[in-house]
């Protein structure tokens, strides 16, 4: 099988290739207890949250190649080389090299799903019968928020630096399905392997591509100075043919909404974005920071007055959409709770977003884009083909509770290129 060409120019290209992860067991293997430690704010059901990623799902496959995290890891571990290089890299980071020569005997389809779901504890020692724990390695919980672990920019994937443990195994994981499941075309950039990494973060829902030369970063609780100038230092300095600008937005550290910049900021069309405005737009004490890169060194760092400013002055002329409407700062704040300014393009003016929003959904409608309904689509009732800009609007209940929406939910791969 021909292997796929990663290519990330854009936000907003049209969608040829993306990767998922529907939700399954490991969102269940969670008690109210357990909710905070997987940084959640609440348990979800299952049942619902399966339906509702359902159309999410559905809806991409009718427009791109859909992979599942499962399958991809699935044949990282057919190879019995590939096996081994994984589960000793996660059972050395884990502290479980115990584990080792009882997982290596699993066939590769339910040692996915452990891998994914969780290894139950044995008790078949006194510290293990007398643990509170129930697994001997954790469910990966937040795993369908499939931006996070990876990022692809351009041709490159660099593989997050995720600043909570309990998600290092989703980066270890993307890595092998990168370099090892013989699907993917592509150079990988790993912080873990420099030695000076150690303060790094960076997490993909931090990072967007506007154009092949101008990026978005967010810094804040997740994405860390350290894990920029990781950037700058080591994946930037690659490309020394050119000028490249970084435009960094500080976050947030409260509310947990704000965990990541694409809850604040995402692309809808060659000349619209979606905002939270009291934190983009309106005067306020977080910074924004123009950088940029000459020939791979940086050659500028400057204060600007909001990422609006600084695309424009770069030839990206974007008229804001606000998240919750212009009517009443409570509506807003209620709305980019539940990822109201969270949206995943699937082409220039074709978007993805939660339905609950019903106060963003109208303000798009007012900037010319028809509201479409997921199920409509999947169902076959509607023929997205047959509209010019659209919000395709998912059932959000249950999902949502998990702190993400639809750009949270999907890693692109492969993008066709734009003509700005």
């Amino acid at each position: 099988m021909e292997k796929v060409d990663v290519c990330i120019s854009s936000e907003i290209g049209e969608l040829e290739g993306v990767i998922l992860h529907t939700p399954g067991a490991e969102v269940e293997n969670m008690t109210p207890e357990y909710a905070q430690r997987a940084l959640y704010s609440d348990i979800l059901n299952l049942n619902v949250a399966y339906k509702e990623y359902a159309q999410l799902k559905g809806v991409l496959s009718k427009v791109a190649k859909t992979y599942e995290v499962i399958d991809l890891l699935e044949k990282v571990l057919v190879n019995y080389e590939g096996k081994e290089y994984l589960l000793e890299k996660i059972c050395q980071h884990e502290n479980a090299m115990s584990l080792y020569d009882y997982l290596i005997d699993i066939e590769a389809k339910p040692l996915a799903r452990m891998l994914i779901e969780g290894v139950p504890l044995v008790r078949n020692t006194l510290t293990n019968f007398l643990s509170k724990e129930r697994f001997a390695l954790g469910p990966l919980y937040n795993f369908y928020f499939t931006r996070d672990s990876s990022i692809a920019i351009g041709e490159d994937m660099l593989i997050a630096k995720m600043a909570n443990v309990v998600r290092d195994r989703e980066s270890i994981i993307m890595d092998a399905i990168f370099s090892r499941s013989t699907v993917f075309n592509t150079h990988i950039v790993n912080p873990t392997t420099f030695n000076n990494s150690g303060n790094v973060t960076i997490e993909g829902g931090d990072v967007l591509v506007i154009r092949d030369d101008i990026l978005l970063v967010g810094n804040g609780i997740r994405t860390n100075t350290f894990g920029i100038d990781f950037m700058l230092n080591h994946f930037f300095a690659r490309d020394n043919k050119r000028i490249r600008h970084i435009l960094v937005q500080e976050l947030p550290y409260k509310p947990e909404s704000f965990i990541h910049l694409d809850m604040i900021f995402t692309m809808l069309d060659y000349d619209k974005c979606m905002v939270y405005e009291p934190i983009i737009l309106q005067p306020n004490r977080y910074q924004t920071v123009h950088i940029t890169v000459d020939k791979g060194k940086v050659s500028e760092i400057k204060n600007v007055d909001n990422l609006l400013a600084a695309l424009k002055g770069l030839g990206i002329d974007l008229k804001p959409i606000i998240c919750g409407g212009t009517k009443d700062p409570w509506i807003q704040e209620r709305e980019q709770w539940h990822s109201g300014a969270n949206f995943f393009a699937i082409g220039p003016g074709k978007v993805i977003g939660y339905g609950r929003n019903v106060n963003t959904l109208e303000e798009m409608n007012k900037n010319g884009f028809d509201i479409l309904k997921a199920k409509d689509i999947v169902s076959g009732r509607v023929d997205m083909n047959s509209y010019g800009k659209f919000v395709v609007t998912l059932d959000g209940s249950e999902l949502p509770r998990g702190g993400g929406g639809a750009r949270c939910m999907t890693m692109p791969v492969k993008r066709k290129p734009l003509l700005w």
